[in-house]
């Protein structure tokens, strides 16, 4: 079965991203596949590389980059939510005439195009948050 995830809130204050994150290792390792997560609202924070929590918690952000890496997972940022919590990759602070850019390794910037077509392609789409 394909499976669309959405995360809505963000790391450290609620538990929607660890609460995804621990459902889609759960359905990778029962054999379904989870082409795209996507991160909506306040779900976009866990996409910064610039976050430093203490050495002895959970690093949401570089779990989420190694289970893409592992598993091909498409880690989708929503442009509009990004940019208004001053979250942009290199293309978009260049052209926002940025100086610097936030967006870690493994996720990407894109449109709500991104969640509909995900949402078509797979079969199930399970959202964590509001």
């Amino acid at each position: 079965m394909k499976i669309g995830v959405v995360v809505s809130e963000g790391p450290y204050t609620h538990q929607a991203a660890d609460t995804a994150y621990q459902f889609v290792k759960a359905a990778l390792d029962k054999g379904h596949e989870v082409p795209r997560v996507f991160f909506y609202h306040d779900g976009v924070n866990v996409s910064t590389r610039l976050s430093v929590p203490p050495q002895d918690e959970r690093h949401i952000q570089k779990q989420w980059t190694a289970l893409a890496q592992e598993h091909e997972i498409d880690l989708v940022v929503c442009i509009a939510a990004a940019q208004r919590r001053g979250l942009l990759d290199e293309n978009e602070a260049k052209r926002q005439g940025k100086d610097a850019h936030n967006i870690a390794e493994g996720f990407r910037i894109s449109g709500l195009g991104q969640l509909i077509e995900m949402g078509i392609q797979t079969d199930r789409l399970v959202t964590f948050g509001d």
